[in-house]
């Protein structure tokens, strides 16, 4: 499929999913009604407002000249420029909605390119755009990240970890609506794809599949079981330069890199670590599974295609673990179903880093073991 005709679905993806999280934000104010505790609940409630107010358009009321409440920090000089920084926060949230627009069709312009939602690849299409869509509601928090923080008055302070904090905010948002973006982007992909000519899969032998999937896998694998086991991630979490805007750098250091956390039985029962690890394994097994697929998959396997695939496959597998653990552990007849879903999310950004890196090695085992082979149908 051509870049012309990919440009279509992409686009219409990336609106509707900066205009549905628009929406969602616009309606955090809501859930400050009289009667929404008692009609939601007020844990809901909480819960709710912990996936909207980072995507909520309108200030903070702290950032109103006219209000008096904490949260603001006062300038030096005594002087009252609330006005100023209400109009940082503003130029953050345009900047956080143009980025995760921007984000979301650059990835799902390669991602309709090579991944055509055509000739048995419709659901691998939609999975991967819906797991780019998680990840560029991440990239949109953390491009617009510096001008929130200077919004709060204290922008030099404790940076790294304030930048951190920001990107974890507002994770489960794009989680959710990206799945209608997903479907609409597919749907009219399937439509423009009508006249594009035969897409054909490229052929790649399932030996050198595997070989490129467990070389990817094994940079995944990385991540959950060594560095995020309990000693190493402390390791990186008291890490700090000394003094300067980088210090600190623990709490986003382990945002990047880790994909979970664990460490031994403790004394505990031993079948529920299992039951956590059981997570774990299915991150790992998702995976491998899709990466040995994913060169099949498409109409050529390139380098940016396989990093974006990885990307997504890595995502999809985090989500897969997230869903076992609610569903094996953490559920219960006393947690609600948003409660239980607070961890959705956790973990994409080190999904962005560790999927890039896995889609680089396993695109360079991948061409590697076909050299001297005969090439792959483009």
């Amino acid at each position: 499929m051509t870049y012309r005709r990919a440009a279509i679905p992409a686009l219409i993806g990336g609106l509707l999913l900066t205009a549905l999280l628009w929406w969602a934000g616009s309606s955090a104010d809501a859930l400050q009604l009289p009667g929404s505790g008692g009609t939601l609940g007020t844990g809901a409630v909480a819960e709710l407002q912990r996936w909207l107010t980072p995507w909520a358009y309108d200030p903070p009321v702290f950032l109103d000249s006219g209000a008096q409440a904490s949260g603001y920090v006062p300038d030096t000089s005594g002087g009252d420029h609330r006005d100023h920084y209400g109009g940082l926060y503003t130029t953050g949230l345009q900047i956080r909605y143009g980025a995760v627009l921007v984000a979301f069709v650059l990835g799902a312009l390669l991602l309709v390119r090579r991944l055509p939602p055509v000739r048995g690849r419709t659901t691998a299409a939609f999975l991967a755009l819906w797991a780019w869509g998680a990840v560029a509601g991440t990239l949109a928090l953390a491009v617009s990240a510096p001008w929130m923080i200077a919004s709060m008055g204290h922008g030099s302070y404790r940076l790294l970890p304030q930048l951190a904090n920001v990107i974890a905010g507002g994770r489960q948002l794009p989680v959710a609506v990206s799945l209608v973006a997903a479907g609409a982007t597919v749907l009219v992909a399937r439509i423009t794809a009508g006249g594009a000519g035969p897409l054909p899969r490229t052929d790649v032998p399932v030996r050198a599949a595997r070989l490129a999937a467990t070389a990817g896998t094994a940079v995944i694998a990385l991540s959950v079981v060594v560095l995020s086991y309990q000693r190493v991630a402390a390791a990186l979490q008291e890490f700090s330069p000394d003094g300067g805007l980088l210090s600190e750098p623990g709490d986003l250091l382990r945002q990047w890199l880790l994909l979970g956390a664990w460490d031994g039985p403790a004394g505990g029962p031993l079948g529920d670590w299992l039951l956590y690890r059981a997570s774990d394994v299915l991150l790992l097994a998702v995976v491998w599974w899709a990466l040995s697929r994913l060169p099949g998959l498409l109409t050529r396997v390139t380098l940016p295609a396989m990093a974006v695939g990885a990307v997504c496959v890595t995502v999809l597998g985090l989500l897969a673990a997230q869903l076992l653990r609610i569903a094996v552990v953490q559920a219960g007849p006393q947690q609600d179903l948003l409660y239980s879903t607070a961890g959705i999310g956790n973990g994409i950004p080190a999904a962005l880093t560790c999927g890039l890196v896995a889609g680089a090695v396993a695109t360079t085992v991948l061409r590697l073991s076909l050299r001297g082979a005969p090439d792959p149908a483009a």
